[in-house]
């Protein structure tokens, strides 16, 4: 069974920072695409950050030079270093990835169950 499991939310004030962690584990052969996405109370859920095997980096705009992404390829693990987060950040953080589960051969997106970050004004 493919899991991606988060870490690293909570409370912070604003201008404040966090780390936000995510494993992926089961039978996987490949991982392709990770990335965060994030949703607000009554708002569509958003990319926030995205990265290729290769290394290539998407960034939402809303975010782009306080937060940077990055992976551990040999750990199967993306991370999201957020900085000078503001209260507008404050959102559940999921982790996704596009992945060849080794059980079923196939390729499909797979999402973590979320961890909440909230940022006081």
């Amino acid at each position: 069974q493919v899991q991606l499991v988060e870490s690293g939310g909570g409370l912070v004030q604003a201008g404040g920072s966090l780390r936000l962690s995510c494993a992926a584990s089961g039978r996987i052969v490949s991982i392709n695409l990770m990335g965060w996405h994030r949703q607000a109370p009554g708002k569509q859920r958003e990319l926030v950050a995205s990265i290729t095997g290769g290394g290539r980096i998407n960034y939402g705009d809303s975010v782009k030079g306080r937060f940077t992404i990055s992976r551990d390829n040999a750990k199967n693990m993306v991370y999201l270093q957020m900085s000078s987060l503001k209260p507008e950040d404050t959102a559940v953080y999921y982790c996704n990835a596009d992945l060849l589960n080794g059980r079923n051969w196939t390729w499909a997106n797979y999402w973590g169950q979320g961890t909440q970050v909230t940022v006081s004004s």
